[in-house]
């Protein structure tokens, strides 16, 4: 089983690119896509012509805003969206697909923001989704992915000590909200295996030829439940995927 994340940008906008054709070449059992920027009926209408898909989305209610998607050929035994607290549920950023032998969550994570001013938002964001996640796990394994919007360490960013405390994706709060993850048995799937692999990004600002230049950082991620990690055969970036200013992640199950 192969399951794919990809915030594509605006689902409209990606599908007037190569969207189906990357979709066929990449074989996704599923695709979790984030930033759809768009409400569920025009999702609905930009996928209309995928037909071997279970398609469920949960948009934001600010139009052309947030907003997340799960295409599964697999259809899930149960969707369900948002995390149940009304302050962080209007904006479609979680959307949980229950599989037999796990939940499969898919994250768009809030921006803290160019000046910083959702921080503090962000900070309480995560807990709460952290909080989510861990009551999940109650019951079944959990595999959660997205855009997180944060590079967690040094290797995940192709400058680290320019942007370190200064920019959003790299703020020692931010930073602090993925070790509460992955401090309390929720492992990084790409770094369990590839550790120390550096120039490995999931997104690059559109200035200066940053994607050119590869002047990246890694903000896309599979976390899963630790005793889950025996049914992960490899976690994978496929930066060669255009069509956003992020390229797919994903992981393989044995």
């Amino acid at each position: 089983m192969k399951i794919i994340s990809w915030n594509v940008n605006g689902i409209r906008a990606v599908a007037q690119k190569n969207f189906f054709a990357d979709l066929q070449n990449i074989t996704p059992d599923v695709l979790c896509i984030q930033e759809t920027k768009a409400q569920d009926n025009q999702v609905a209408e930009t996928l209309s012509q995928i037909t071997d898909y279970h398609i469920f989305s949960n948009s934001a209610e600010k139009k052309g805003y947030s907003g997340t998607a799960i295409l599964s050929k697999i259809k899930p035994l149960s969707v369900s969206p948002n995390i149940g607290i009304a302050k962080h549920d209007n904006e479609g950023r979680v959307l949980c697909a229950e599989y037999n032998d796990f939940y499969l969550i898919n994250v768009y994570v809030p921006n803290s923001g160019s000046d910083l001013k959702r921080l503090s938002y962000r900070h309480e964001w995560d807990i709460a989704f952290f909080n989510y996640l861990k009551n999940l796990e109650q019951a079944k394994h959990v595999i959660v992915c997205g855009d997180f919007n944060v590079a967690h360490k040094s290797v995940d960013l192709a400058r680290p000590k320019e942007n370190y405390n200064k920019f959003a994706g790299y703020m020692q709060e931010e930073i602090d909200g993925m070790n509460r993850y992955t401090n309390n048995g929720l492992i990084d799937s790409f770094r369990h295996f590839y550790p120390e692999k550096t120039g490995m990004y999931s997104w690059w600002s559109y200035r200066a030829g940053a994607r050119e230049k590869n002047v990246g950082w890694r903000i896309d991620y599979f976390l899963l439940s630790r005793s889950f990690l025996p049914a992960v055969k490899n976690a994978f970036i496929l930066p060669e995927i255009m069509g956003s200013d992020h390229c797919p992640v994903g992981i393989e199950l044995i």
